[in-house]
């Protein structure tokens, strides 16, 4: 069915991503299947066909546990994820009192619509980035940089905040949670076969050596790498197509939530190409709001480039594009809540900025006849 509004979208896109998830549990299967027959061709001298229904078989019978080995990797990420994120980056929960700005803005935007307030965590880092995490309402976390606190003002705050709480709106942690935790265990399993083939060199060479019934396993075991090389692939694609498709959503929910592309459109320049995070994995990356770290051709990108973002939200919601922005002084991006002066429209102008008026000293009046040709506000006064 097509989808036209934003939230059509948002039921679409998870719907797909619920495919997605599927699918990568279908790789699980896969791999099974090519460790089976890898097995089978390591075990006994027998033609393709016989190693592959052999196989066939066996991954039948080890089908549930795998299964059940999915689910306690999964249980255990629900229980330790943020934990082992929060030592990989070095977040740590702010109260209230630490940062009154973030909560107070983060705490309008969840009365607004209802929503749990979420933790409020901070990365004592210079970079510029923030993302969510959590797999229910008692986990859920929302995670800044302090350098993106002290380079975005109030408003580009806020739809930072607003696009990592749609993030939790949508359903999207808990899926990209599970979708990282699943390609890990797919990522593992390759890799320890892979391991295990080209580590065990004797029975290896012995099966290329072979003849007869030797090369069939032979055979096999190609089928079985094929299988395991394509797993992994795709498992990284379907990762990176949950990422990609999120952003311009979450985008999107946060302009709907403050009200203000155009701060969602500067706090997305500002980030541009400021978003690395040092030390991070790549799954970590992946849950923040911009990853600068760029693949083939951006064929393994995680996010849609800025500039993409950008264009979305000036067509469907109206914001302008300034273009890319170089960053001000802390001091002179932050607003009331920062306790610095305040800016906008109704704020005292700075002291380098000259009012629109024409620029003349004051008339004094009662002065002598023909006073020697004071200025005026139309030119100098003629004798």
């Amino acid at each position: 069915m097509a989808a036209y509004g934003l939230y059509t979208h948002i039921q679409s896109n998870k719907r797909r991503s619920v495919a997605l998830l599927i699918g990568l549990f279908f790789l699980v299967y896969l791999l099974v299947y090519a460790g089976a027959l890898i097995g089978e061709a390591l075990t006994i001298d027998a033609p393709p066909d016989v190693l592959v229904r052999r196989a066939l078989t066996d991954a039948l019978y080890a089908a549930p546990w795998a299964t059940l080995g999915t689910a306690i990797w999964i249980l255990i990420a629900y229980k330790f994820h943020q934990a082992m994120i929060d030592a990989v980056t070095g977040g740590r929960e702010v109260t209230r009192q630490e940062q009154p700005r973030l909560y107070n803005l983060l705490e309008n935007l969840c009365i607004s619509r209802g929503i749990t307030v979420p933790k409020l965590k901070m990365i004592e880092d210079a970079s510029l980035n923030a993302f969510a995490t959590g797999m229910n309402d008692r986990q859920y976390s929302i995670t800044v940089t302090s350098g993106l606190v002290d380079a975005l003002d109030d408003a580009e705050v806020e739809s930072v905040l607003g696009h990592e709480l749609t993030h939790i709106r949508n359903g999207d942690v808990r899926m990209l949670v599970v979708a990282v935790i699943i390609a890990g265990v797919i990522g593992f399993f390759a890799e320890l076969v892979f391991r295990l083939m080209f580590q065990g060199g004797l029975r290896w060479r012995s099966v290329r050596g072979g003849g007869g019934d030797r090369r069939g396993a032979g055979v096999a075991i190609l089928i079985a790498v094929v299988l395991i090389v394509v797993a992994w692939i795709l498992s990284i694609v379907i990762r990176f197509a949950l990422s990609r498709r999120r952003e311009y959503l979450a985008d999107a929910g946060s302009v709907e939530l403050t009200k203000h592309p155009d701060a969602m459109i500067s706090a997305l320049r500002k980030i541009e190409g400021r978003g690395e995070l040092a030390g991070s994995t790549s799954a970590v990356m992946e849950m923040c709001i911009d990853n600068p770290r760029e693949g083939f051709s951006n064929i393994f990108d995680t996010h849609p480039p800025i500039d993409a973002r950008v264009a979305a939200l000036v067509k469907l919601a109206g914001g302008h594009d300034p273009g890319p922005l170089a960053l001000s002084a802390p001091a002179e991006s932050r607003g009331d809540a920062g306790g610095n002066t305040p800016t906008g429209p109704w704020a005292a102008p700075a002291a380098s900025e000259q009012p629109f008026l024409p620029s003349r000293p004051p008339i004094e009046l009662g002065g002598p006849a023909g006073g020697g040709g004071e200025p005026g506000p139309w030119g100098p006064h003629r004798k």
